[in-house]
């Protein structure tokens, strides 16, 4: 029987009036042409035996919605976060005031008009410092969180550790304890308060069953109101490392 060739992908890009349109054209033992956009750009899936001539006129024949779907991709993607002293991001739901230091490590203080401030080290790297110490605090957090949610339904403490999943906002296991997004940290309280009672929850419930349900609706009455508000919360969270947040799930 003769093998399958493993699908490949390669960066391509193509002119569509004027404009150059970069994309990552997949190759695989599809039978069809297929035109993509999501979070990470434009996309064309095509046949192994596919020639360039025909990728390129199946994209220009789509061109015009193509343009326009990368435009409203650029219009509603989350700003880029730059680090610099005086930039501001969302933390607990309030706003975090950066500010550049001479110190040796990261510290925290209470600003004006209520507003908290992080100290940043002098460092060739000022993202990196201040992403390993939002982590820091969200750990913290995050901790104390799930102390309380399985005090609640009188569980013991589990192992609680930071994930930076691209598709869920947490994640429980009876081996490895609770995982939950470093990136919650940004969201108010009872929106993070929300993914800490669904993981929780699954302590008692591994699935997603009515029964399960019943034991968020237990811990968390206002889970349904929540579960939406954070789908919106995630689109608008700045980009810190290069990705913007997905669609992320609870």
């Amino acid at each position: 029987m003769r093998s399958v060739p493993a699908a490949s992908e390669v960066s391509h890009a193509v002119d569509i009036d004027g404009t150059r349109v970069a994309l990552t054209l997949r190759r695989s033992a599809r039978r069809s042409f297929a035109l993509q956009v999501d979070h990470r750009g434009a996309r064309v899936a095509v046949p192994f035996l596919a020639t360039l001539a025909d990728i390129d006129r199946f994209v220009r024949h789509h061109g015009p919605w193509l343009l326009d779907r990368l435009r409203a991709r650029e219009a509603s993607a989350p700003p880029i976060f730059h680090v610099q002293d005086g930039a501001r991001l969302p933390l607990l739901g309030r706003e975090l005031c950066v500010r550049l230091s001479n110190g040796r490590r990261a510290s925290w203080r209470n600003g004006l008009d209520d507003v908290d401030e992080i100290l940043l080290p002098s460092s060739p790297d000022p993202r990196r410092e201040l992403i390993r110490a939002l982590k820091a605090r969200a750990l913290t957090w995050h901790r104390n969180r799930v102390e309380e949610y399985c005090l609640r339904l009188g569980l013991p403490l589990p192992a609680v550790r930071l994930s930076s999943a691209r598709t869920r906002w947490g994640s429980c296991s009876s081996a490895s304890g609770i995982r939950l997004h470093w990136r919650l940290i940004h969201l108010p309280p009872a929106l993070i308060d929300y993914v800490v009672a669904h993981e929780v929850a699954h302590l008692v419930e591994m699935n997603h069953s009515p029964r399960f349900w019943a034991v968020v609706e237990r811990i968390y009455p206002d889970w349904r109101r929540a579960r939406q508000a954070l789908r919106a919360a995630s689109a608008r969270l700045p980009v810190l490392d290069g990705q913007p947040m997905m669609d992320l799930e609870a």
